[in-house]
Formats: C-alpha cells, sequence, structure tokens
C-alpha cells in the first residue's frame, strides 16, 4: 500500500517539477517526460511515449496537459490521470496567479522583455532537438511506411502549408491501414498453416 502511495506521489512531484521548469508549451514538455518516465524511472518504453505523445497532439487541448493525462492513465490508471492533471495544471495556475496581480509592472519591464526575448530563442531549440530526436527515432525503426508518412507530412506543412488537422487525419488513416494489412496478412499465414 505504502509503494502504491509513493507511485502517487513520485508521479504528482515529477509532473509538477517538469510543468513548473518548462517554459514555451506542450512541445518542450515532452522530452522532459521522456527522459523523466523512459529513460530514468523506466515505467514506459520509448514507443509508447511516441504513441502518447502522437495522440496528445492530436487530441483538442493542450499538448501538455494531454500528454500528462495518458502519461497518468497508461502508469495508474485513472487516479495516476488526476494526479497527473494536478501536477500539470498547478504550477501555471499558481505562476499565471502572481502574474495577473503584477501585470502591469511585468507589461512594461525592460528587463523582463529581454528574459522573455531570450527565453523564446531557447524554446526554439528545445523544439528543435524534440524534432530531430523523435524524427531519427522513426528512421531508427527502419519502417519504410513511417519514414515515407514523417517525410511527407513535412513537406505537406512546411511547403503546401496544408493544415495540420488534415495532415494528422490522413496520417492516421495510413497508419490504420498498415495495421489492418499487417492483421490480415498475419491471419492468412495463421490459417495456411
Amino acid at each position: 500500500m505504502k509503494n502504491q502511495k509513493n507511485i502517487y506521489i513520485k508521479l504528482f512531484a515529477s509532473t509538477f517539477y517538469i510543468s513548473a521548469f518548462t517554459f514555451g508549451g506542450g512541445f518542450v514538455i515532452i522530452p522532459l517526460m521522456k527522459k523523466k518516465f523512459v529513460d530514468d524511472l523506466h515505467w514506459i518504453e520509448e514507443n509508447e511515449m511516441l504513441n502518447l505523445v502522437a495522440i496528445a497532439q492530436s487530441s483538442p487541448g493542450a499538448v501538455a496537459v494531454n500528454a500528462a493525462i495518458l502519461l497518468g492513465y497508461r502508469i495508474k490508471g485513472i487516479l495516476g490521470a488526476l494526479v497527473t492533471i494536478l501536477g500539470t495544471v498547478l504550477p501555471p495556475f499558481i505562476t499565471l496567479t502572481v502574474i495577473s496581480f503584477f501585470y502591469e509592472a511585468f507589461r512594461d519591464n525592460i528587463v523582463v522583455n529581454a528574459v522573455l526575448k531570450g527565453m523564446q530563442a531557447g524554446i526554439a531549440a528545445v523544439i528543435a532537438d524534440v524534432d530531430l530526436n523523435l524524427g531519427a527515432n522513426v528512421v531508427k525503426e527502419k519502417d519504410i511506411v513511417a519514414v515515407i508518412i514523417m517525410v511527407g507530412a513535412f513537406i505537406a506543412t512546411f511547403f503546401l502549408k496544408i493544415n495540420v488537422m488534415y495532415i494528422i487525419i490522413v496520417c492516421g488513416f495510413i497508419g490504420a491501414a498498415k495495421i489492418l494489412i499487417q492483421m490480415k496478412k498475419i491471419q492468412k499465414d495463421g490459417d495456411s498453416r
């Protein structure tokens, strides 16, 4: 029983800490979650984390909160999801509450504006790092269909400026079709024995 309580405490503390020191939105929180829950704690596999990120990105709402919900649910069910939601939402809630009291002073402060400009550059670098790492993991799997989907999605987004929702829907259909074909092949091979 005590071990179960420790897992919930660790879930809350980890998501609270990650959320408290993550600036730049949900895409920045993903590599920190991966490092903590995949690399350090070994609670989930890297492929599972990629799947959770894909679902979190394609679901409505904030990516960080969606990822926390899925991660918490995967690790400890509904109560785990509630704990990770609280851990993820509390730091920005506290920060925004404090900032709202001092908004006038922050808005016109040259130092605060300079800090925010510097943080924007760092956030862009972190997001680029996440993209490169996730892309490298797709290539490492040597799944030609996944690589084609990745390259096609990049071209559609970056060059053709197609709405991301259409790309996600099409990629989802391609992934589903791939799985159905694989399942039929496995079923056919099983029937032929």
